[in-house]
């Protein structure tokens, strides 16, 4: 299976269409946003094009290929406009024999094993770390990246992970689990 895995998209219009495309040339099974999806968080400036309304309309036009995990910047209004769940704290995977434990990031789960891998986005910086018992990964930001990191998003496929830059779509990182 190929997946698609984004975060932070905090309302930018402009980003989302990109991500909306770079989904559609990936060819992926579905797309797994890890929240923050349509405010932009009172210590953001406002991302290019910020438009929650627009935003909410791209995202709703693809609700059947949407898993998505709910950020510290969705509310249950943002829940009203979306037409795809958005609630959940957190998603299990299965990935051979590993599960891939999705959340956003502002929270901690112990519901982690030896094996596992943690994927979030939140803290808007691509990451892969080995972190004693599991895997930690970091899809970076669709339109608000931090520390010189570009807009972002992680391509999962078998046991591949590429991240990429969602306003070009090169490779700027790999990695396996």
């Amino acid at each position: 299976m190929k997946y698609v895995i984004a975060s932070d998209i905090h309302g930018s219009a402009y980003y989302c269409r990109l991500l909306q495309q770079r989904y559609a040339q990936e060819h992926a099974h579905k797309l797994l946003l890890l929240g923050d999806l349509l405010y932009h968080g009172a210590r953001n400036a406002l991302p290019r094009d910020y438009s929650t309304l627009k935003t909410a309309e791209i995202l709703n036009s693809m609700k059947d290929e949407i898993l998505c995990v709910r950020g510290n910047c969705d509310s249950d209004v943002d829940a009203m406009v979306l037409e795809f769940p958005i609630t959940a704290a957190f998603a299990l995977l299965p990935a051979g024999d590993r599960t891939l434990v999705l959340t956003h990031g502002h929270n901690e789960y112990a519901c982690l094993k030896k094996g596992d891998v943690l994927v979030n986005g939140h803290f808007h910086v691509p990451a892969f770390e080995e972190r004693g018992a599991y895997t930690y990964v970091n899809c970076g930001s669709v339109s608000i990246p931090k520390e010189n990191s570009p807009h972002s998003y992680l391509v999962l496929e078998n046991d591949t992970l590429v991240w990429k830059d969602v306003e070009t779509g090169e490779i700027f990182r790999k990695a396996s689990l």
